[in-house]
C-alpha cells in the first residue's frame, strides 16, 4: 500500500489523531508517497482532455497539495498557475518540487472556503480533495469556486464510478469511513476524511443550484463498466457567459 519511502504506522496515527490540517503539515514530506496522491494515470488523462478543450489563461488548483494538480494546469494555462491549500507544509513540499516554470506559478496559502481572490481564472481544477468537505459545505465550496471564475470559465476534476455494493472496494471504503466517524465521535480534533460523503447526485445538484452548467465527459484511459458506463469521468462544471 505504501513505498519504502512512506510514512510510518506511528506517523499515520499521529496524523490520523491531529486536526486535518496539522495531519496534512506532518505528513506532507511523504505525502506523495502515499496511495492518497492522485495517481499519474488521472492527471494525464484530465490534463488530455482538457487539452482538447483549451487553452486556457489562468488556472488555480484547489486544494492543491503537493502540487500534483499544477502540472496539469501548466500544460493546458498560457499565462498563469496558482495552488491555493490551507497546509503550510503541503505549500513548502509543493514549492520546492516545482522550481522555475513557464507559465509561472504561484502559492497561496487559503480556506477553500474563502477564497482570497477575485474573479480571475479561467480554469479550476481539484484532486481528490472532497473528502475534506461535509456535504453541508459543498454549497459554499462551490459558490466560492463560482466566485473566482470569469465568465465562461470552467471548473474540472475527475471522479470515479462508485463501487458496487456488496464488492470488496465498497466493503473497505465504508470500514474506512466508520472508523473515521467513530474517531471524530470520540476524540477532539476532528480529521474530515469520508470517501463515501462525496455522493454524485448531490454533487450535481449542489454545482447547479451554484450556477454552472454541468457537462461529464468520459476519461476513455479507464475503460468502462459491464454496464457500458465509463469508470472514470472528468465533471465539468461551467459558469455562464452573461
Amino acid at each position: 500500500m505504501f513505498d519504502p519511502e512512506g510514512p510510518s504506522l506511528r506517523e499515520l496515527v499521529v496524523q490520523a489523531l491531529s486536526s486535518v490540517e496539522r495531519g496534512y503539515d506532518l505528513l506532507a514530506p511523504k505525502f506523495d508517497h502515499t496511495p492518497f496522491r492522485t495517481p499519474d494515470s488521472a492527471l494525464d488523462a484530465t490534463a488530455a482532455a482538457l487539452r482538447r478543450a483549451g487553452p486556457f489563461e489562468a488556472g488555480l488548483d484547489l486544494c492543491c497539495g503537493t502540487g500534483a494538480g499544477v502540472r496539469v494546469l501548466r500544460q493546458v494555462c498560457r499565462r498563469s498557475v496558482t495552488g491555493v491549500d490551507f497546509s503550510t507544509g503541503m505549500l513548502e513540499v509543493a514549492r520546492e518540487r516545482t522550481g522555475p516554470s513557464e507559465p509561472p506559478v504561484g502559492w497561496v496559502r487559503a480556506d477553500a472556503r474563502a477564497l482570497p481572490f477575485r474573479p480571475v481564472f479561467d480554469l479550476v481544477v481539484s484532486f481528490g480533495a472532497f473528502g475534506h468537505f461535509l456535504p453541508r459545505e459543498l454549497p459554499g465550496l462551490f459558490a466560492q469556486v463560482h466566485s473566482v471564475l470569469r465568465p465562461g470559465g470552467r471548473f474540472a476534476f475527475p471522479v470515479v464510478a462508485p463501487p458496487r455494493p456488496g464488492s470488496l472496494v465498497y466493503g473497505m471504503l465504508l470500514g474506512f469511513d466508520t472508523v473515521m466517524r467513530v474517531r471524530n465521535a470520540v476524540w477532539r480534533p476532528p480529521f474530515v476524511m469520508y470517501y463515501r460523503a462525496f455522493r454524485f447526485g448531490e454533487m450535481w445538484r449542489e454545482l447547479t443550484w451554484a450556477g454552472f452548467r454541468v457537462e461529464f465527459w468520459p476519461l476513455p484511459e479507464f475503460g468502462r463498466r459491464a454496464d457500458g458506463s465509463p469508470k472514470v469521468r472528468l465533471v465539468v462544471a461551467t459558469r455562464a457567459s452573461g
